[in-house]
């Protein structure tokens, strides 16, 4: 793998990375360039297809876990330490969401982005903590959140989500900085990634145009970002959001957009039957 473009070669020489949902898109991105600046990574999520894909191209290991069941959790950090005897740092970067007006979430929709999102940040950050840092006396977890944060239109159910987390590393930087824990929220904005060409094309044509950069964030940038939070400087963060996402926060706008309603109405993303 070619060197980072940004950090010294050797950064993260000797430290240990698990990455959530590290398959695919940001996470995939920010596992690269944890292994470029010297990490040994540990990839987790459900799919082990594509998370052995994956590893062989980053050149990292992988464990197939789902972040929402305690146990699991808690066998992913237990499988870093079984492999590299430590775990220095955790990005909680496994999340999910779908597309769809706040009027028409269901029951059902709401738990499963709420279970995702927030139970399975703070179970993975726990399992983290008592197995491994916590005794070690050091380590630095990074939960992905998301931006804007003034308000999320057709996506409110993980707008909700992802502020219970921020409110999660606020307060448990504060419980665990005594153990040497330090935990920082990555509110992201909008990145080219395959998954966001899932949701309706009108979506993502127009995604670029609603940034006050007037593009969209490239996966790369996002891996810089990850790999400055799990370098020394990182734990200076412990407690902050760090936000990504060229101005997205201080946008403001109509809802819907222009040329995004079909006959006044807002697109639903198709969601497959489970």
């Amino acid at each position: 793998m070619d060197p980072s473009r940004v950090f010294a070669d050797g950064l993260l020489d000797g430290q240990v990375a698990v990455v959530t949902g590290g398959g695919t898109n940001l996470g995939k991105a920010a596992a690269a360039e944890l292994v470029r600046c010297g990490a040994s990574v540990l990839i987790a999520g459900r799919r082990e297809d594509v998370l052995a894909a994956a590893a062989e191209e980053i050149g990292c290991s992988y464990v197939v876990g789902d972040v929402r069941h305690g146990d699991q959790a808690r066998g992913i950090v237990q499988e870093a330490l079984d492999r590299h005897g430590r775990l220095d740092f955790l990005l909680n970067n496994a999340g999910g969401q779908y597309f769809v007006p706040a009027e028409g979430i269901t029951d059902k929709g709401w738990n499963a982005v709420q279970r995702l999102n927030v139970d399975g940040t703070l179970t993975m950050s726990e399992s983290a903590y008592e197995l491994a840092m916590k005794p070690a006396k050091r380590g630095t977890i990074v939960n992905v959140t998301v931006s804007p944060h003034q308000g999320f239109p057709a996506m409110a159910h993980t707008g909700a989500a992802r502020a219970a987390v921020e409110a999660l590393t606020n307060e448990l930087a504060a419980a665990w900085a005594p153990d040497g824990v330090s935990i920082v929220a990555a509110a992201i904005g909008r990145f080219d990634t395959e998954s966001l060409r899932k949701y309706p094309a009108e979506l993502w044509r127009s995604a670029a145009a609603t940034v006050p950069l007037q593009r969209l964030g490239d996966v790369a940038e996002y891996g810089w970002l990850i790999a400055l939070l799990a370098s020394p400087v990182g734990s200076a963060f412990s407690g902050s959001v760090v936000t990504l996402d060229g101005a997205l926060d201080n946008w403001t706008g109509p809802w819907p957009p222009a040329g995004l309603a079909r006959d006044g109405e807002v697109p639903t993303e198709e969601r497959a039957a489970r």
